[in-house]
């Protein structure tokens, strides 16, 4: 998790927001982009939701 926020922070530009609802629009896209878009060396070169089908898979 601390990962995760860690990369939210670098990755968002916060100072852009103006309002509350654009902040939270900000961040509902980039936890679509981690978890579809983003790979993750870790875990196989996949994103979260290929590796989450790759373990329910087998």
């Amino acid at each position: 998790m601390e990962s995760l926020f860690g990369h939210m922070k670098d990755e968002i530009d916060f100072k852009s927001c103006f309002y509350v609802f654009e902040v939270k629009q900000a961040i509902r896209e980039y936890m679509n982009h981690h978890n579809n878009e983003r790979y993750q060396w870790s875990l196989k070169k996949m994103t979260l939701v290929q590796y989450r089908g790759h373990l329910l898979a087998v």
